[in-house]
């Protein structure tokens, strides 16, 4: 290995570290009367009201936000973080077909809110760019921004706290069983258990 890919390799584990505390200094944060802090799964929409006053709404053209961009043809929206208004906007599509994908894209959006955050810019993440369902093809990771790859290791520690995961794992090693009681699609479920188990 180069020494140029071991510092950036080392900024990468560095900065996870810190998105990872970020996460759990929210989860700390939240009051009893949200969540114990041990139920399952985590209550990420409601942190994100209660906590944070967004409002999570479930929108069937996430084209017509203020400010949209352009999509390439067959590129649609997972989810948008109007700051200016104080709403996450989640594709009500994808939500009734992948009620893990619409809490892991909640999670994302609570993450561009607590990290990226710049004034009133709202925050439009396509759905290549929000993947809690599929690993990214070969390659395909470069053209993804890091903020955008930030959101989702955020979403994650957030929605899988590496403490329950160790948790529940040690108690019953059941895949599926991992999966229902944190509300979470399989490929976020193994690449969480890949990176804290």
């Amino acid at each position: 290995m180069k020494a140029g890919s071991g510092r950036r390799l080392a900024r990468k584990i560095d900065g996870v570290q810190q998105i990872e505390q970020r996460a759990e200094g929210i989860i700390e944060q939240v009051p009893s009367w949200i969540w114990d802090g041990e139920s399952l799964p985590v209550p990420v929409e409601e942190i994100a009201d209660t906590c944070y006053g967004l409002l999570v709404r479930d929108v069937a053209d996430l084209g017509t936000a203020p400010g949209c961009p352009e999509l390439e043809p067959g590129q649609t929206f997972s989810g948008l973080l109007l700051a200016d208004r104080g709403e996450i906007w989640v594709n009500a599509e994808e939500s009734r077909q992948w009620p893990p994908r619409r809490r892991f894209t909640i999670g994302h959006e609570l993450g561009h809110w607590v990290m990226h955050r710049s004034g009133d810019r709202s925050l439009f993440c396509r759905s290549t760019t929000v993947q809690p369902d599929e690993q990214p093809e070969q390659g395909a990771s470069a053209e993804i921004p890091d903020i955008e790859q930030e959101a989702s290791v955020f979403a994650a520690a957030l929605l899988m706290p590496a403490h329950l995961i160790r948790r529940e794992y040690e108690r019953d090693r059941d895949f599926n069983r991992l999966c229902e009681l944190f509300n979470c699609s399989g490929a976020a479920m193994g690449r969480r258990l890949h990176a804290v188990i």
